[in-house]
């Protein structure tokens, strides 16, 4: 073989391997996956927070991407490329709440869905032990309508909603599971389709957190409210809550939004002639607000 034929042949061979290289290198359109994330009641989260989803892989989150929701339960998107090993080794899904933009790479505490996943495949739910652990369905409670706080005067005594049980010592009128980190219970009257909050409370048991409303005398240790002062815009107290609607939501921390979050495991419509310091009993609300979703 002369030199020209040699120094041919040689960048010949070095083509084919930098080419075979290559070839082995380029694992496009087989690194990446894609999966569904199909989901039932999430609301509009607003401009300041966002979805997100994460896979855990080896005990790990790996984000899958944000999202919204918007007010007819819509999603932005429902379709993720991710990591194809990523997908198939991942044990679960979780969804969280995140504020947008969001500077932490991590997932906060908020987690509202999650599920075991085999081979990319799983159901998520609320009570999954990555989420909230509870579904609500066992939860109980029940109110009372006074007004403790007013100094003793009894002309208004509808004006106030107490989740207390007289017949109990008084008692906890709520029988509520304890809340993971990223997540509050709040009171609520709703009135004309105002809703009005009473109060946040970790514990069914010991004041809540908001006292605005109530008189200056003090109020029971029990989550509640007297509204009796300081309405809100619309409204005139005091209010007589009979004929209303009262309810337990569960809430995201930091909250989203002045209004109930959706998830709603209580809810007691108050009788058109409720009779003041009267247990009433709250319906089980959470099969029609717990979200849903699944991993396809």
């Amino acid at each position: 073989m002369n030199k020209i034929n040699w120094i041919f042949a040689l960048i010949i061979m070095t083509s084919v391997l930098f080419t075979s290289c290559s070839d082995d290198d380029d694992t496009s359109g087989l690194a990446n996956d894609t999966f569904t994330l199909n989901t039932t009641g999430l609301e509009d989260l607003g401009n300041d927070f966002a979805y997100e989803g994460w896979l855990i892989v080896d005990g790990s989150p790996v984000t899958t991407g944000t999202f919204s929701v918007d007010a007819s339960g819509v999603p932005s998107q429902n379709s993720f490329e991710v990591d194809a090993n990523d997908l198939a080794t991942a044990t679960a899904f979780v969804l969280t709440i995140e504020p947008s933009p969001d500077s932490d790479p991590s997932p906060t505490d908020v987690h509202i869905l999650g599920g075991d996943l085999s081979n990319g495949i799983g159901n998520l739910s609320v009570g999954h032990a990555t989420a909230l652990g509870d579904d609500f369905t066992g939860s109980t409670g029940g109110y009372i309508l006074a007004t403790p706080t007013d100094g003793g005067m009894d002309t208004d005594e509808n004006s106030g909603v107490w989740w207390l049980d007289p017949a109990a010592g008084p008692g906890p009128g709520l029988s509520l599971p304890t809340l993971p980190a990223g997540w509050i219970y709040e009171g609520w009257a709703v009135v004309d389709g105002i809703p009005i909050s009473t109060g946040r409370f970790a514990a069914t048991s010991g004041a809540d957190d908001f006292s605005g409303f109530s008189g200056s005398a003090g109020g029971p240790p029990f989550p509640g409210e007297d509204l009796l002062s300081n309405a809100p815009s619309g409204l005139d107290f005091p209010i007589d809550l009979a004929g209303k609607t009262v309810v337990i939501s569960v809430e995201p921390v930091p909250d989203n939004s002045p209004a109930p979050f959706t998830l709603k495991p209580l809810v007691g419509p108050v009788p058109a002639d409720a009779d003041d310091h009267t247990f009433y009993e709250m319906n089980n609300n959470a099969s029609a607000t717990n979200p849903s979703g699944s991993i396809q």
